[in-house]
Formats: C-alpha cells, sequence, structure tokens
C-alpha cells in the first residue's frame, strides 16, 4: 500500500510562485529561498559559486522595468531597505539545478514538488490549447447559428484583463471654505 508523502510545500503556494518573465516561466529568488528555508542572499551566493551550472536559459537577471511589472502584478517589495541589486529568476532547468547546488533534504523536497508543479502547469496549457483547437473544429463545421455560442465560450475561456491599480480614497471629512471660523 503506498502512502504518499504530505505535502512539504502547498500546490497554491508552488503555482502562486511561478510567474512568467520574458515568455518564460520562471521563480523569483527569493520566493525559491523561503520555500528553501533560506535567506535569498545565502541563495544567491551559493548559485554564484557554481555561475557555470547557470546558464541565460536557466537562470537570469531582472531589468528595472521587469522588476517594475512584477511589483505592480504581484505586489514585490518596493526595495526601500531590502535588496540592492536587481532579483535573479529561474527557470524549470534552474530550479532543477539548484538541487545539485542546495543539497539539504528539504531543498530536494522542494525541488521535487517544483518540478511536479511546473509539470502541471505544462499539462494545464497543453489541456487549454487542445480545448481551444476543439472549438475551432466545431464551429468549423456547423453553421453560423451558433456562433453566438462560441463567441460565449471564447469568452469564458480567455482570461480577465490585469486590473489597473486602484486609488486609494482618502479618509475623513471634506472641508470647504463655507465654514465659518
Amino acid at each position: 500500500m503506498d502512502v504518499a508523502p504530505p505535502e512539504l510545500v502547498p500546490e497554491e503556494r508552488l503555482l502562486a510562485s511561478i510567474q512568467v518573465v520574458r515568455g518564460q516561466r520562471v521563480m523569483l529568488d527569493r520566493d525559491l529561498a523561503a520555500l528553501y528555508g533560506v535567506e535569498t542572499r545565502s541563495l544567491n551566493r551559493a548559485v554564484r559559486r557554481n555561475l557555470d551550472r547557470f546558464p541565460g536559459d536557466f537562470m537570469f537577471q531582472l531589468t528595472a522595468d521587469e522588476v517594475e511589472d512584477l511589483r505592480s502584478q504581484i505586489g514585490i517589495s518596493s526595495g526601500h531597505g531590502g535588496r540592492r541589486y536587481l532579483p535573479f529568476v529561474f527557470t524549470e532547468q534552474g530550479v532543477a539545478m539548484l538541487s545539485s547546488v542546495l543539497s539539504s533534504p528539504r531543498a530536494i523536497q522542494v525541488n521535487i514538488e517544483i518540478m511536479r508543479a511546473f509539470v502541471r502547469l505544462r499539462a494545464m496549457a497543453a489541456s487549454h490549447a487542445a480545448l481551444a483547437r476543439k472549438l475551432d473544429e466545431l464551429e468549423n463545421r456547423y453553421d453560423r447559428q451558433f456562433a453566438s455560442v462560441f463567441d460565449a465560450i471564447r469568452k469564458l475561456m480567455t482570461p480577465p484583463p490585469v486590473a489597473a491599480p486602484r486609488r486609494k480614497r482618502r479618509i475623513g471629512f471634506e472641508t470647504t471654505g463655507d465654514t465659518p471660523a
């Protein structure tokens, strides 16, 4: 009887940590460090000691514009009092390579779970593409009377646009110049 080991890191947390930058699924150095239970600077120090294991398609440093985009999308810190450099991000292959650099039992187990999360994301993307392909086939097969049905299904399949950040409302009473002194 095989019993699955308990999750070391909840799947939702892993999936939320995977971002898309430059058309690639990546994870921020600070998110990986938190998952591994080490400081970000320790993780980056270990990577710098082994730079030959991390070519550009495994790991790259974000630009200031990319950091600003991520900050607005996922709420990363503003950098005041924190990091003094631009963060690194790791692709799926880079995360796999981290397991050879960080060899603690926790790092190995977390890496296994991260690899499984990347595989699930690929499967979901493939399933979404297959569904879109089937919808195209059905639309071509049936006449125009179902066009509105297909349009409605496509709208449901389209992810909602990223909303602009809301303006903060001021709290308190608004004073006008009409009140006597």
